[in-house]
C-alpha cells in the first residue's frame, strides 16, 4: 500500500498561500504578510511553520542577496489532488465519482465552470488509454 503525502495544517496551509501568491518570501515576509496587527512577535511561530512545512518536503529554502528566502516545492493543484484522493480514498473506497459528484450537488457550478468541465471530459475520452501488458 502506497505510503499517503503528509497533511498539513490550517496554519501551514496559509504560509503556502502565502509563498504561492507572493513567491520566495523571507521569514520576516510571510509574518508580515500573515499577521499584520503583529508581525514581530508571530516571526517565531512562522519559523516554526517553516520548519514544519521543510521536513514534510513542502517548503524549500534559497539563499539570495537579501537573505534566506523559503519557495514552496508542490503547486497548489498538485495539493488539492493529494489531498482529494487521499478524501476519496478515506470516504470512498478510492472512488472519485462519489466526491466529485457530492462537491457538485453541494455547490452549483456556473455555466463557465460546466463547460470547462465539459470540455475536459471530452479532451479525456479523445486520450488513447494505455495497453495493459500482455500476459
Amino acid at each position: 500500500m502506497a505510503r499517503a503525502a503528509p497533511d498539513v495544517t490550517d496554519a501551514e496551509l496559509a504560509v503556502l498561500q502565502g509563498l504561492w501568491e507572493r513567491g520566495a518570501c523571507t521569514r520576516r515576509q510571510l509574518s508580515e504578510l500573515l499577521y499584520p496587527n503583529d508581525p514581530a512577535s508571530q516571526y517565531t511561530t512562522v519559523q516554526k511553520l517553516l520548519e514544519r512545512l521543510e521536513a514534510k518536503g513542502f517548503v524549500g529554502q534559497e539563499r539570495d542577496a537579501g537573505g534566506l528566502r523559503f519557495r514552496p516545492t508542490v503547486e497548489r493543484d498538485e495539493l488539492i489532488s493529494q489531498r482529494l484522493l487521499a478524501l476519496a480514498e478515506k470516504l470512498c473506497d478510492g472512488s472519485v465519482t462519489p466526491l466529485f459528484m457530492n462537491l457538485v450537488r453541494a455547490k452549483r457550478l456556473t455555466a463557465a465552470e460546466v463547460d470547462a468541465l465539459r470540455q475536459y471530459l471530452d479532451d479525456l475520452k479523445k486520450t488513447p488509454k494505455p495497453r495493459s501488458p500482455r500476459r
